[in-house]
């Protein structure tokens, strides 16, 4: 008997000894990205005209980046690294669809790098991933990663509605159809006219396709990663009417900020995703659901029917550059029992970033391609307050109203810029210079030309295309 008890009594030892594994529910995972939000166009980011409560609140929840970078100045590259955790540059992929097919001739000094104009099936996407491991994979709103043959449901979506290979409607408004716009190509976004009313506004039925998405996904077993892609904050420039009229009255003559539609279409955009963290919530699945806030690039700062857009005060510039203006972006990230609510990281991260983001959190193998962005675990985990890494680079060989072709690299709080038309460095410290007022690069020449010769040799290594000079330019 003495023996039978001494053997129980270790076999329950041993059983106390193995580590106990406890099987949660797989989390969900939602992104949210704005087309085009500036770096500082929220009011949880210093903005004193436009009002957002939701999105602020959803910052207090969160942990907030404030040197947050699109992996490019302009939309279809920064979505791409998104999806793929790549930089542009090694994507082959520098500038979206439309610009990418354009083969008009012009007197420019130089001829644009060569560009993709659809994200390659050779590419393995975070959607992908996701599906592979078992998620519901969904896409609403913007895509702009390719014609048909390349869109959402070839990237790993199982539903896709409104993504197409247009970067913007031709109106906010119903039908969400026309030719007014952008050299008067018919455009529409399928999916969303079959379920609206004549009243009705592209970013509240974007939201309402959403929420129907996740209600019929908190029944099922499976978990979900909706990729919620707004068309919002793009031109065209349209608030609904009594918005705009009610920021009319609150705009004061020395904001930074004049534009009463643009508000508008921001207060829009908060109160869209106020109701999708509403029925997250409903639904009991806040708890269990990651929900990241992000834009594409810097806010436009070109003029909409004779009004400047929008102003990203005080950095430098805005989309198409890459001055801070450019790149910079808002990012939160409420990640439930990894964040910490109202929690600020100030390291620089990178929109290719999330990818491995989401494999390392969510605990998925991690594959053997060369992937540009790191995991940003120990930020959120609040492990670490920096990364192992001291580069990020941007490639943009185009031309742009905000810029020439041109190529940078933040090292540190250096900030180099290159200028292939006149072969022209300018060198910025970003810790003391924020706004970029002081160029450097004659004050220290050989540190510029250091920085430099280490983005060059960065950018030949990953097969990045240049401008090339332009014989037209000659004749």
């Amino acid at each position: 008997m003495q023996r039978f008890a001494g053997r129980v009594f270790w076999f329950v030892v041993l059983l106390l000894s193995i580590p106990m594994v406890v099987t949660a529910a797989p989390l969900n995972v939602v992104y949210i990205i704005v087309d085009d939000l500036g770096a500082h166009d929220l009011a949880c980011y210093g903005n004193t005209l436009h009002q957002t409560p939701h999105i602020d609140r959803l910052a207090q929840e969160s942990m907030k980046f404030t040197q947050a970078y699109a992996a490019s100045p302009v939309c279809s590259p920064t979505r791409a690294s998104l999806m793929t955790g790549k930089n542009p540059a090694r994507l082959k992929m520098t500038v979206w669809h439309e610009q990418a097919k354009s083969h008009r001739k012009t007197k420019r000094p130089l001829i644009e790098g060569k560009s993709l104009p659809n994200l390659t099936h050779a590419e393995t996407t975070i959607a992908e991933r996701l599906h592979q491991a078992g998620y519901r994979t969904l896409h609403v709103g913007k895509w702009h990663l390719g014609e048909a043959g390349f869109y959402p449901e070839s990237h790993g979506f199982e539903v896709n509605i409104g993504g197409t290979l247009w970067g913007a409607p031709q109106t906010f408004f119903y039908p969400f159809a026309g030719d007014r716009h952008y050299g008067h190509e018919f455009r529409y976004v399928p999916g969303v006219l079959e379920r609206s009313d004549k009243d009705d506004y592209l970013t509240d039925r974007l939201t309402d396709e959403a929420i129907r998405l996740l209600k019929s996904s908190a029944s099922g077993k499976r978990p979900f990663f909706l990729n919620m892609a707004y068309h919002t904050v793009h031109t065209p420039i349209e608030g609904k009417p009594d918005v705009v009229k009610a920021y009319e009255k609150k705009i004061q003559p020395y904001s930074p900020w004049q534009n009463a539609e643009y508000a508008a279409m921001v207060a829009s955009l908060d109160e869209n995703v106020g109701r999708i963290l509403k029925t997250l919530e409903e639904l009991k699945l806040d708890d269990r659901t990651a929900v990241l806030l992000m834009s594409d690039n810097g806010g436009f700062i070109n003029k909409y029917e004779g009004k400047t857009v929008t102003n990203n005060h005080p950095l430098r510039s805005g989309k198409g550059s890459l001055y801070e203006g450019g790149i910079r972006i808002p990012l939160l990230v409420r990640w439930p029992g990894v964040t910490t609510a109202d929690s600020v990281c100030g390291e620089p991260v990178v929109t290719s970033d999330l990818y491995p983001t989401l494999i390392d959190l969510l605990e998925l193998q991690a594959d053997q391609e060369q992937r540009d962005g790191v995991s940003l675990k120990p930020l959120l985990t609040g492990v670490t307050q920096k990364l192992k890494r001291d580069r990020l680079h941007f490639h943009y060989p185009h031309y742009y109203p905000t810029t020439t072709p041109a190529s940078a690299m933040r090292a540190g709080n250096w900030k180099l810029i290159h200028y292939y038309e006149d072969d022209r460095n300018e060198l910025y410290d970003l810790s003391r210079d924020p706004s970029e007022t002081t160029d450097l690069s004659e004050q220290k020449p050989e540190q510029a030309q250091q920085l430099w010769n280490q983005l060059h040799a960065w950018l030949k290594e990953v097969g990045a295309s240049f401008p090339q000079e332009n014989p037209e330019r000659r004749r």
